[in-house]
């Protein structure tokens, strides 16, 4: 019954995940040419680096996809802990792509701005602004969309690919302002936004970034879980003590190890089924817990 209330859950969680990839692959498509188009016939250089940018959110998806397939994987006699950890692996790629992309965006906004060639600088039309502000809208809405269904599932990909939408968003920010400060006659405002842009983004990928490797090697889960653990555990019939609670973050989901102290005049069955109703309502109640191990310890008799 556990196993397939797992699955059921792992499921569902893969078909969301799915879900939302597949409509950002569509709008992310659909936007590209568009802020493409719009920046060939307004002569707007930023408009078509922003096209790019947009673009390459549809590869950081099909990432996501991937890594998402994978860690729903059931186990098997190589892989007897699951996949979860593949997810972890995706995040990482992601962070990676994402911190590049800033690193462009910032290289590129150094250089215009030390270039001082600003009157060389064609003036876009209206059509880019329009293109600009079009994407600002749609790529903020798709971050909230796709961080609040990573939240749902405790999907860190799919984090990942939300603060994707949300950099691609910025970097809307900072083609608006460089264009509409073209067309004011400051161009200087394009690259200056473009190094702002840049240090958000890199924040954001290593913060991804370093929640990826948390969940790669065993960091314990956070201090609110814990406690929910240790909650769950002291109202338990037969429980006289916590002596230790371990637990450790396993790509989206948490191992917890458990040793509790019962009386020990009682009988294997009595302590047995102790240990099995600390077991079942850690895991009923705590969805994230993919497995908690149990060990009785005897208390003195006086």
């Amino acid at each position: 019954m556990e196993q397939t209330n797992q699955m059921k859950d792992s499921l569902s969680d893969k078909r969301i995940a799915m879900r939302v990839s597949v409509i950002s692959i569509i709008i992310n498509v659909v936007l590209s040419l568009f802020k493409l188009l719009a920046g060939i016939f307004a002569q707007s250089g930023a408009m078509i680096s922003d096209a790019i940018h947009s673009a390459s959110d549809v590869f950081s998806t099909f990432i996501v996809m991937i890594g998402v397939n994978i860690s729903n994987k059931k186990s098997d006699t190589q892989h007897q802990y699951g996949h979860e950890r593949f997810e972890c692996v995706a995040s990482i790629i992601l962070a990676v792509i994402l911190a590049i992309t800033g690193i462009g965006i910032g290289i590129s906004g150094i250089e215009k701005i030390f270039s001082g060639n600003y009157e060389e600088l064609q003036i876009p039309g209206v059509l880019a602004l329009v293109a600009a502000v079009m994407s600002i809208i749609v790529k903020e809405w798709m971050y909230w969309f796709t961080r609040a269904a990573a939240k749902k599932i405790n999907s860190g990909a799919l984090m990942a690919d939300a603060w994707h939408h949300r950099s691609d968003a910025l970097s809307s920010v900072g083609a608006f302002i460089g264009i509409f400060g073209a067309r004011l006659g400051y161009p200087i405002l394009d690259p200056i936004a473009s190094v702002v842009i840049c240090l958000f983004i890199e924040k954001a990928s290593y913060d991804i970034f370093k929640d990826a490797i948390d969940k790669m090697i065993d960091k314990s889960c956070d201090t609110k879980t814990i406690s929910d653990i240790k909650q769950i555990i002291a109202e338990q019939e037969g429980v006289e003590a916590i002596d230790e609670v371990r637990t450790r973050l396993f790509g989206a989901k948490i191992y917890v190890d458990v040793e509790i102290s019962a009386d020990g005049s009682k009988s294997l069955n009595e302590t047995h089924n102790i240990a099995q109703n600390v077991h079942d309502e850690i895991e009923n109640k705590i969805p994230m817990v993919k497995h908690c191990m149990v060990h009785v310890n005897p208390t003195l008799v006086k």
